[in-house]
């Protein structure tokens, strides 16, 4: 789930459900994808909005019982300083045994793992949850969406390469998130020809 709300702060949620996939990378490609949606080259960094990439998990990643996790970026020399870029990465667990966030949370949390409606809240969720599952008008939507969404970005790809937007992309993965011309090529699908031009370039 990708929302912003009204102070423009993006939030990025995630359901993981498999102990097999790296979380602390994957949380950077997230956070690393929203960066690069939200600013374009040339635009000013104080363009980039404050963003949360939020995984909430049915395991315990890091097996310290906790019910989440909080990473901000701070100075290793220093922890109370903190280097203020407007990044939050949270990890949520269904399964954490300490007295670590609300009853509210709790609640939801233990409804992800599957215990069942245990208050208001819960209970709208699962009414919601099995009105959509009932909802044939709102699947055959939401597979519409997904095909349309498909078809924008693949619109929006051959635009940006023709617009010369693609530059600034492979610019920031390259340069900025150290990404080898193999992995830029497979994500932004282009070949790596493309991309090794564009790196010559810089």
């Amino acid at each position: 789930m990708y929302v912003e709300d009204e102070k423009h702060t993006v939030f990025n949620l995630e359901m993981q459900t498999t102990t097999a996939r790296n979380l602390p990378k994957r949380m950077r490609y997230y956070q690393g994808m929203i960066d690069l949606n939200i600013l374009e080259k040339g635009d000013d960094y104080n363009h980039l909005k404050k963003s949360y990439v939020i995984f909430i998990c049915t395991f315990d990643p890091f097996g310290l019982g906790r019910h989440i996790y909080t990473f901000e970026n701070r100075c290793s020399e220093d922890i109370a300083l903190t280097l203020n870029d407007g990044t939050v990465k949270i990890i949520l667990n269904t399964k954490g045994t300490l007295d670590d966030v609300s009853p509210e949370m709790k609640r939801l949390l233990d409804y992800v793992d599957g215990k069942g409606v245990s208050d208001t809240f819960t209970r709208d969720l699962e009414e919601a949850v099995q009105s959509a599952r009932q909802n044939e008008k709102w699947r055959l939507d939401y597979m519409t969406l997904q095909q349309e969404y498909r078809e924008r970005f693949q619109e929006g790809k051959v635009e940006g390469i023709k617009e010369g937007k693609i530059e600034g992309k492979i610019e920031t993965l390259y340069e900025e998130l150290h990404m080898t011309v193999v992995e830029i090529a497979e994500k932004l699908a282009i070949s790596e020809e493309e991309v090794q031009r564009i790196v010559d370039a810089l």
